[in-house]
């Protein structure tokens, strides 16, 4: 038999902070009808005092305990994230420090929404090629701390949160059946989040004075519904996988009416589409290990059932993807 990797825990956390639609009307004119119709969310969380990393490293700790490994077993650590709290050190960095993974190498990686997809996807290749047997893979933000909080169409949609999984070196065939991960540069300026302006003295660069979270939400609905789709049936026919034969659907918790039209326009049973995003809003990279985490610590999906799931993940860049894999 090859030697390859499963995941074998999962874990996530949420501030307790919890903001319903409601509280929203104190920053700009709305309604918990108006929210819940356009995009499905019903409260989200946001950070008080706590951090980005933080939250990963409440992750780290929960993935340690779950798991039963021990943290000097622990060979690297990848964090994904678009709300870092330094440049450096690394989330990832932190993390390593307080989870006492002495012996594990450790990073951050940026790419929005689909972030948690692309560490998920490069750490089993670390796995696979090399004599690594043990890795976490943490996606987190705090969305809440670099949104325009006056901003309606943005400030509604997301929260924060961090999630993750144990990835370890086993007999076997690798968790992963298909994958295909892709970038369209070219509609980069679709979502845009500002990480402040150049204080250097020689810059002549020109300075917008805008900061916040910025998002062309039509443009991304309609990528979504194009270019995502078009990913996710070119992972299906690579994979020789049936869409039929998928148990459960975990994309990306962007908003609910676009989940809605993507799971029309590939026909899938409602009841094999994941949702908790009434409760959390668009978490970013947190986004999917959340939902997964959640769907194993409720038994719809188990750790070594051999279920076969759909990961879809797409965010700013516009970075998207689709993996398959087995659980």
């Amino acid at each position: 038999m090859e030697t390859n990797v499963r995941i074998i825990s999962t874990a996530s956390y949420i501030p307790s902070k919890k903001v319903t639609n409601k509280e929203l009307t104190q920053f700009f004119s709305t309604s918990d009808e108006w929210i819940v119709s356009r995009t499905g969310i019903k409260e989200r969380h946001v950070v008080v005092n706590e951090t980005t990393t933080d939250l990963c490293c409440q992750v780290g700790k929960r993935l340690v305990e779950s798991s039963g490994i021990s943290p000097k077993d622990i060979d690297f650590i990848i964090v994904a994230t678009m709300t870092p709290d330094n440049a450096t050190p690394s989330v990832a960095c932190v993390v390593q420090e307080k989870i006492e993974a002495d012996n594990a190498f450790a990073y951050d990686i940026s790419a929005a929404c689909s972030g948690f997809l692309f560490a998920l996807s490069l750490s089993e290749k670390i796995l696979s090629n090399s004599d690594n047997k043990i890795g976490l893979v943490i996606g987190g933000d705090t969305i809440s701390k670099i949104l325009n909080w006056k901003d309606r169409s943005t400030a509604v949609l997301f929260g924060d949160g961090a999630g993750g999984v144990v990835l370890r070196k086993e007999k076997g065939n690798s968790f992963i059946i298909g994958e295909k991960l892709c970038t369209d540069g070219k509609k980069n300026s679709a979502l845009l989040a500002r990480i402040g302006e150049n204080q250097s003295p020689f810059y002549e660069g020109t300075i917008d004075g805008e900061n916040g979270l910025k998002m062309d939400g039509k443009k991304i609905f309609a990528f979504v519904l194009k270019d995502v789709y078009k990913n996710i049936i070119e992972v299906l026919k690579k994979s020789l996988v049936d869409i039929n034969d998928i148990d459960y659907f975990l994309f990306h918790q962007s908003n609910g009416r676009l989940i809605e039209k993507l799971s029309e326009k590939l026909k899938i049973d409602k009841s094999k589409c994941l949702i908790n995003l009434e409760k959390y809003g668009n978490t970013a990279a947190a986004s999917l290990p959340i939902l997964l985490d959640e769907a194993v610590k409720n038994k719809k999906i188990g750790i070594g059932s051999g279920k076969l799931i759909l990961l879809v993940g797409y965010g700013g860049g516009l970075s998207y993807g689709s993996m398959i894999i087995k659980i």
